[in-house]
């Protein structure tokens, strides 16, 4: 009789690891993707988000936390293939619709991996940078904020 073997694979529960240290609100008012994420088109999401937001029609760099650009742009986004139907916009916009509750467990699985990958950028700045000078490393603090990860390490 031959033997048959199923490959054994983790099964790791996604939701239990994603740990976002800001809210979509608290990124909104921090400052960024030069305020420009979602244009127009807020509609879905609670009004109260968007009372403090730094919010603008195009981009606006001064509108960042750290007043500097951080990311690729949305072609790059989907030229890498990071970009999916369900979300048009990106990862932001799968976690402002995760965190209004949301599931949709094959795209939850891509993006929490690839917010918990980010974090190779926080480890970065703590080990390069004083613990509490904000001004070392602006770009990559910018980019964690973006992460919903604590820039203010």
């Amino acid at each position: 009789m031959k033997k048959i073997y199923k490959k054994k694979t983790k099964n790791i529960d996604f939701y239990k690891i994603f740990k976002p240290e800001l809210t979509p609100k608290k990124m909104l008012e921090l400052g960024v993707f030069g305020g420009s994420y979602f244009g127009s088109n807020t509609k879905e999401y609670p009004k109260s988000w968007f009372k403090n937001a730094k919010l603008s029609k195009k981009f606006n760099v001064k509108l960042n936390r750290f007043k500097i650009k951080a990311g690729l742009s949305r072609k790059e986004w989907q030229d890498k293939g990071w970009i999916f139907k369900q979300d048009p916009l990106g990862w932001f916009q799968w976690y402002c619709r995760f965190s209004n509750g949301r599931r949709t467990p094959k795209i939850d699985e891509i993006q929490i991996k690839r917010w918990k990958n980010f974090i190779r950028h926080v480890k970065a700045i703590k080990k390069n940078c004083e613990e509490g000078d904000i001004s070392c490393r602006r770009k990559q603090r910018q980019a964690i904020l973006q992460w919903s990860y604590n820039p203010f390490i």
